[in-house]
This record gives structure tokens, sequence and C-alpha cells, in this order.
């Protein structure tokens, strides 16, 4: 795991990413104006949320802008597939969307390796570990986790992240103020949130936990949502504080398998907060916000909003 985490792994730690700082600053700027456009009223998932960390990773593999709405369509297929909305025609397809990102990324493979560029899909392309090429299956497997849990986490966080602040006007009032505030209201954005809300691990050894007796070898299922409300961590764990420290959550993992791009993510929200609150003179709900049906990878998939943003 270590190896194949190896491959990509300098391109998401801060010192490489601080040279998006930039264009992070330009496309929060590009979707803040787009909602402005849309004004004074948006469904800010589907018109803002999901397309701003779409591009964002998009751009970093080298995909096709033109191909945007189509990674969408198949990640959102992929999580989404108990839910109505967002599931294919035929419910027991959903495996389907797996075979059909495979097969783009099988072009993209061919491409990066005849021609490879500067861009993260051409690092996965020409990857080694041990000495040998990944294979097609593990090539594909590896875009496949990128190009999906780079964008739809990270819009969820967002988009959860606008609806706290809309329910807390005390905690936007005081980081509309205090934009220092900033780095700590990211984290409780991504605490309170927590698009991924379980994962399945395995015991490698036999343990007591809190009376409790785990066997090596069994499945267990660690359940971020409660972790991340644990009040013998968090005080008053169902509030929503921006200036929450420390923040010990657990919505990115933990240990050998600590998620990839989590700091990619917090830049990106942070860009994007940035540039809304320093426009925004008003927002408030004007519908309920409705969350995608699905026991893995959640988030809103409608957040309905009236406002009012000032010019760049």
């Amino acid at each position: 795991h270590r190896a194949y985490r190896g491959l990509t792994q300098p391109w998401f730690m801060p010192g490489n990413l601080k040279k998006l700082e930039a264009r992070m600053a330009e496309l929060s700027r590009r979707y803040v104006d787009k909602m402005m456009e849309l004004g004074p009223e948006c469904d800010f998932v589907k018109s803002i949320a999901v397309y701003y960390p779409l591009h964002v990773i998009m751009s970093i593999m080298g995909v096709p802008e033109t191909d945007e709405p189509r990674m969408l369509k198949l990640t959102q297929e992929l999580f989404g597939g108990t839910d109505p909305d967002m599931q294919r025609p035929d419910a027991s397809e959903t495996s389907n969307a797996i075979f059909d990102f495979f097969q783009y990324f099988q072009s993209i493979t061919a491409a990066r390796r005849a021609k490879p560029g500067e861009d993260l899909a051409s690092v996965i392309a020409n990857g080694k570990v041990n000495g040998c090429p990944l294979g097609d299956i593990e090539t594909a497997s590896y875009y496949i986790i990128v190009a999906t849990a780079g964008h739809d986490t990270t819009s969820s966080t967002i988009a959860g992240g606008l609806q706290a602040l809309i329910a807390n006007p005390d905690q936007m009032k005081r980081l509309k103020e205090n934009p220092a505030l900033l780095n700590s209201a990211v984290d409780e954005m991504i605490r309170w949130v927590t698009p991924v809300q379980h994962f399945m691990r395995t015991a490698t050894e036999d343990y007591v936990l809190r009376g409790k007796q785990i066997k090596a070898g069994q499945a267990l299922s660690l359940l971020y949502l409660s972790g991340n409300r644990d009040d013998d961590v968090f005080p008053d764990p169902f509030s929503f504080k921006i200036d929450r420290d420390p923040n010990r959550h657990v919505a990115f993992g933990y240990g050998a398998h600590v998620c990839l791009g989590q700091h990619l993510a917090k830049m990106e929200i942070k860009a994007f907060f940035t540039e809304l609150l320093k426009r925004l003179d008003h927002i408030e709900l004007v519908g309920e916000g409705k969350r995608v049906q699905s026991v893995f990878v959640s988030g809103l998939k409608t957040l309905p909003v009236r406002y009012a943003i000032r010019a760049a």
C-alpha cells in the first residue's frame, strides 16, 4: 500500500500544492461570479458545489474540461447507486459505472504512455512499484480513486459547510469579520459534514476495546460520523463552532490509509469561502436541503438558497 501511495503522494503535499494557490483563487472567483450571475437564487449544490472541486481535480489529472460532466455523472452513479435521483435506470447496473470508468481511463493511459505530460495521469500511467509497471486494473483503479474521491467529498463539505453557516448566523458573522478563523472553520466543516460515513477494516491482532473483544481477522466497521460526534473527544459535539480547537476529527481516516488529498481538499474549501464570504451580503435557505441516499459516501444533493453577492 505504501509503495502504491508513494507514486502520487508528492503531488498532494503542501509544498507542491502551494503552486496551485493562484489558480485556486482564480477558480474560486469564477464560481462565485457564476453564483452572482445565477442570483438572486440557485441550487448551490447543483450549480456550484459539484463543479468547482471537480474542475480542480480534473485539471490536476489532465482530464479535458469537456469530459468533466461525464466524470461527474459516473461519480454520482458510483457513490449514489442507491439514490433514485442518481442511480442508473437499472439500479443493478451500478457496477457498470466502474466499467465505464475503466474504459475511459484506458484511453488516457495509452495516450500518456505514448506521450507523457506533466499531469497526474502521466504519473499514474507510467508509475512503477518495486520496479514493475502498474497492471491495467491497478492503473485504472488508481485513476478512479483519485477522480471520484478527489472531488465528491470536497463538494459535499463545501455545500454542507455553507448550510451550517446559514444555520448558525453567529458563526457566519464571526467568520466574515475575522477571516483568520478560516483554517479552523474548514476543519469544523469537514468534521460536521463527514462525507465518508464509514469504512471497513480488518483487525490484524486480538484487541480489547472498552471491554469488547476483537479477534484478529474480524471485519470492523469504522463509523466516522459517530466518531466525529464523540463527546469524549469533542466538547459540545453537536454544535458547529468555527474556532473549535483542538479538532481531532477522523473524517480523513487515520494511519496508513489517511486521505491522500486532505491538504488539497482543505486548500480548495478555504479558497472558495475566502472568495465567497468577502463578497456575500446576505444568504438564506429557500427550501430544505436533501441528502444523497447512501450509507457510504454522502452529502447534500440539493441546497436551494437566496442571496446577494457583490462583484469582485
